[in-house]
């Protein structure tokens, strides 16, 4: 990775794009600005408008599909993020992610789930991509989704 690459560059050197904005599935926005913060909401592994599977971790759906299901809603977050400042490169620091994981009570992997997220946000933004964290199991998230993302970032 060369420090003259932008974080789309590096979205694309991974095969992954900027999706569109996902739509909300209740009365917020995905992404408002304050002053140099932007603040998503919540966001959930949609893909091309569908979840990508729904269910807990730890009984339905598997740790590995579950990573990716982080990844999917970081990438969704990135998107509007991206809508809320127009370029990436904007994005001086992401500064905490929040990852909710529907698992089952004895589940206790969500770390390991949140690291789907936490690594993108890395590949993408570099040293500018280390973030503080919380991972954190509940018993469902809407739409019945496995994962959920939320961030700030400083711009």
């Amino acid at each position: 990775m060369t420090s003259a690459s932008t974080p789309e560059e590096r979205l694309a050197a991974l095969g992954l794009a900027v999706p569109e904005v996902a739509k909300p599935v209740a009365a917020y926005v995905p992404a408002v600005r304050s002053g140099d913060q932007v603040f998503t909401s919540g966001q959930l592994p949609v893909r091309s408008g569908e979840l990508i599977t729904t269910g807990k971790v730890g009984a339905e759906v598997s740790v590995e599909e579950a990573v990716v299901c982080a990844q999917q809603c970081a990438l969704n977050a990135i998107a509007a993020i991206q809508a809320e400042v127009g370029d990436l490169s904007q994005v001086k620091q992401v500064v905490k992610v929040v990852v909710f994981v529907a698992s089952t009570p004895n589940f206790t992997g969500q770390p390991g789930v949140a690291n789907g997220a936490s690594e993108l946000f890395g590949e993408v933004f570099g040293d500018a991509g280390i973030h503080a964290r919380s991972a954190v199991g509940v018993a469902v998230l809407p739409l019945d989704a496995p994962v959920e993302v939320e961030v700030l970032v400083a711009v």
